[in-house]
């Protein structure tokens, strides 16, 4: 269907999606900026507010409520809502507090709250992972405890949280089209799978950009 309309899809061998993704914004924001586009992604998936930076401008479009209210995060959400600074601070908390969608434990004991002070407190996990290692009093004896008993999971987790910003993503013309690139093929289709509401809508709205 996506064909039929003209509209790109693109993809990497061995990656997930969210790597593409996050190759894409990579891309992007490492044009010069006044030829910068802003980037907004639309997902469900949390992995990616690792991407948000207002300097960018790279903002995650949430939809967890569904796609008629989505939550916009923004640096100022991340603050907000999990108590961090950025988008890498994200990931760094995501890392410690775990995922279970993503099959993560995170490491014993430390709770969303506790991994998001740790990182005002020191900024990034590596510095948090120095601190455990030279016995710095701002961690507790516990939590030091803690950590240094996470240290095999702390070694593999950040490259799960992680998105990819190199994934060999072919380039393509991502302009979207006015109208549909093969009218009759996408008619056929949609009648044959029940879309036909759906792509009067997509089409609709196509033409109306």
């Amino acid at each position: 269907v996506l064909a039929a309309v003209g509209i790109a899809r693109v993809g990497a061998p061995g990656f997930e999606a969210d790597d593409v993704i996050g190759t894409l914004t990579a891309q992007e924001v490492a044009r010069p900026k006044g030829e910068r586009a802003p980037v907004e992604i639309v997902t469900g998936d949390r992995d990616l507010f690792q991407l948000v930076d207002d300097d960018a401008p790279v903002r995650v479009l949430y939809t967890a409520r569904g796609i008629g209210d989505l939550d916009v995060v923004n640096q100022a959400r991340l603050a907000e809502k999990y108590d961090v600074v950025d988008g890498r601070a994200y990931a760094d908390m995501a890392v410690l507090r775990g995922d279970s969608s993503d099959g993560l434990p995170g490491v014993a004991g430390i709770g969303e709250k506790t991994a998001a002070a740790l990182l005002r407190r020191y900024g990034t996990l590596d510095a948090i992972l120095a601190a455990a290692e030279a016995g710095d009093k701002g961690l507790t004896p516990a939590q030091r405890r803690r950590i240094t008993e996470g240290l095999p999971y702390l070694a593999v987790a950040p490259a799960v949280v992680r998105v990819a910003p190199d994934a060999p993503v072919a380039q393509v013309d991502d302009a979207l089209p006015a109208t549909p690139a093969d009218p009759e093929r996408l008619v056929a289709l949609a009648q044959q799978w029940g879309l036909t509401s759906s792509a009067t809508r997509l089409v609709d709205a196509l033409a109306a950009l």
